[in-house]
């Protein structure tokens, strides 16, 4: 049987490690495919992501590292001052082309490769967040077929974010956390 779906990218800025922690500790260790995270984190220190969520997660948890293959049931994190890309073949890239949106990483950056990759076989998931980083990339998921989630604004710790997305892309599905992680159980 073939899955619907070959990966899910999210992206979130301001509140990110509480939303998600209400999602990605619950995903199931059969975790069917690779889940491709972008957090705008400060360029110049490390991010702790990858740790503080391995050690709340069932899945593996690690930051990315160019040409790293992906792996279903696995959660990969953008390094700090990295765009993080996904390339034809299922693999990672790093980049250190000009920030967009002031933002490097770029949610914008990965959910476009991810559409191009990926197409109707991707779903893409935009969270709480303080600028519009995100909704032009959800828009080129949503062009390419793939599955456009929202996080709703009203319970977003920063409503800027899912609302320029839900802005771009006024069919995508806005769902509290809660659904969220319960549409992410069932696939």
């Amino acid at each position: 049987m073939q899955l619907p779906f070959e990966a899910v990218v999210m992206g979130a800025s301001a509140g990110a490690v509480e939303a998600l922690s209400a999602i990605l500790p619950f995903l199931s260790p059969a975790f069917p495919v690779p889940v491709i995270v972008v957090v705008h984190v400060p360029p110049d220190r490390r991010s702790i992501m990858a740790e503080l969520f391995q050690t709340k997660c069932a899945l593996s948890v690690t930051e990315a590292e160019d040409k790293q293959p992906l792996e279903r049931g696995t959660i990969y994190f953008a390094p700090p001052d990295y765009h993080l890309l996904v390339e034809a073949g299922g693999s990672l890239a790093l980049s250190n082309e000009e920030p967009v949106l002031f933002s490097r990483p770029s949610i914008d950056v990965l959910f476009e490769s991810a559409a191009d990759v990926y197409g109707s076989r991707l779903v893409a998931i935009v969270l709480t967040g303080a600028n519009s980083d995100g909704a032009r990339g959800l828009r080129a998921v949503a062009n390419a077929g793939g599955t456009a989630i929202v996080q709703n604004p009203d319970g977003a710790t920063a409503a800027a974010m899912p609302t320029a997305a839900i802005e771009m892309v006024p069919d995508a599905d806005i769902m509290p956390l809660a659904a969220i992680r319960e549409f992410l159980g069932k696939i």
